[in-house]
């Protein structure tokens, strides 16, 4: 009996602003709040609110049978509980359907794998314990920043404790494997890899509204009609996306809302097809064999490699020196500098500064608030600048930084240590 397992991820950075290199030295407050706030306000409204009364309903219309699973950022929760605390109720109200799973990630929606292992590990604990928070769920399932998967981090990930990690299904490494079946990591005991297929899941997240698509416009039960050929031929359909592919990406216009109304009930129509969350994927299917991820791979671009954070001088640079001052940062004790330090690392700011031209470059542009990547690395540059300043001086000794976000109707800011106190 095949599944359909739907995973979204809903994130949000804490975007810095026009920082120049004249604030260094003179005004410690990094954050672009009023962007933050305004981007939160129009997703919420365009996406979060509407796609979560959406999934509330079909979960209660077909009593049940409908599930699904999201990745929360630690940022955007944090987001939510300053600008937003209506979407978070919504998630909460999600939760309590006992059809919804939330998957663990790193707090910050970092590449701290890549470069630190000890930070790696704080930021998903404290990310879990943010979910078990609001949730009530102990995460068993976990989703790395933007599926950047290899047979290490499965084999980490496992030691943690858990019994799935969700990956994309690159072709270059599935040699012939399908990936409608659950794999095993290379290196690992017991846990299970769960492929996105990311033909079916990029026909709803990139070309559904499309014109010039041959297979436009997409209506449900044509979709439904492929994910049943799976029938005989695989155990689980993966649909992975971002969630704002729902009302944001893909505008209310497109019909992608009126598409995922009737999509349920379209698959459901044939009797050998549910929908599980990747938990009960993982306890219900056995591995079909291994994949072997050597090298690092990820859901983003055509390359589907780290290309999108790490293809330029720039990028490589700014992350050298956000990880450079790790051991200065923890040396501090201070929970405030470490929480601004956590910020800097999200993945989204190297995003910013990617040179890609092409298809994919299209796609940077439309996320980046810079007008240039250059903007972008000069602007983070500026403000690492500002805060190694801050930092090293005070090395192991207890700081006075101000906290980064705080909650209340002001505008949020990162803020450090003035020179002055």
């Amino acid at each position: 009996m095949p599944s359909v397992c739907f995973y979204f991820q809903v994130h949000q950075p804490f975007r810095i602003r026009h920082y120049s290199v004249f604030d260094i030295g003179k005004d410690h407050f990094y954050e672009d709040s009023e962007k933050n706030k305004w981007i939160m306000d129009k997703v919420s409204e365009k996406c979060y609110l509407p796609a979560n009364y959406k999934m509330l309903e079909l979960i209660k219309r077909h009593k049940g049978k409908f599930k699904i699973s999201y990745s929360l950022s630690g940022t955007v929760i944090e987001q939510m509980e300053l600008y937003r605390p209506d979407v978070l109720q919504t998630f909460v109200d999600l939760a309590k359907t006992g059809c919804v799973e939330f998957l663990s990630e790193t707090y910050y929606h970092s590449l701290s794998f890549l470069y630190n292992k000890d930070e790696f590990v704080r930021q998903v604990k404290a990310h879990d314990e943010r979910i078990e928070h609001y949730f009530k769920q102990k995460p068993k399932v976990f989703r790395n920043t933007e599926l950047i998967y290899n047979n290490e981090l499965a084999a980490f990930i496992e030691k943690m404790g858990y019994k799935g990690i969700l990956c994309e299904g690159v072709d270059r490494l599935l040699h012939g494997k399908h990936p409608n079946h659950l794999l095993k990591p290379v290196g690992t005991k017991s846990i299970k890899a769960l492929l996105k297929n990311y033909r079916l899941s990029d026909d709803i997240a990139f070309r559904f509204s499309d014109k010039n698509w041959t297979e436009w416009p997409l209506h449900a039960d044509t979709f439904a009609s492929w994910i049943h050929k799976v029938a005989g031929s695989g155990d689980v359909i993966n649909l992975f996306m971002d969630y704002e592919t729902f009302g944001e990406h893909q505008w209310e216009s497109t019909g992608i809302f009126d598409f995922m109304d009737h999509l349920p009930r379209e698959i459901l129509k044939h009797p050998d097809f549910n929908f599980k969350t990747p938990s009960e994927v993982v306890d219900t299917y056995n591995a079909r064999g291994v994949y072997d991820a050597h090298e690092f791979v990820s859901w983003a671009d055509s390359e589907r490699d780290l290309s999108a954070w790490l293809g330029n001088n720039m990028q490589q640079e700014a992350l050298k020196k956000i990880y450079s001052i790790s051991d200065d940062v923890v040396a501090s004790d201070n929970k405030d500098l470490m929480e601004v330090w956590g910020k800097l690392q999200t993945s989204d700011h190297f995003y910013y500064m990617s040179t890609k031209f092409w298809s994919d470059g299209d796609v940077h542009k439309y996320f980046s608030p810079y007008n240039s990547p250059y903007d972008a690395y000069i602007f983070y540059m500026n403000v690492f600048a500002d805060f190694e300043a801050t930092v090293r001086p005070g090395a192991g000794k207890k700081s006075t930084a101000k906290r980064s976000t705080v909650k209340k109707k002001a505008p949020a800011r990162t803020s450090k240590k003035k020179d002055s106190e």
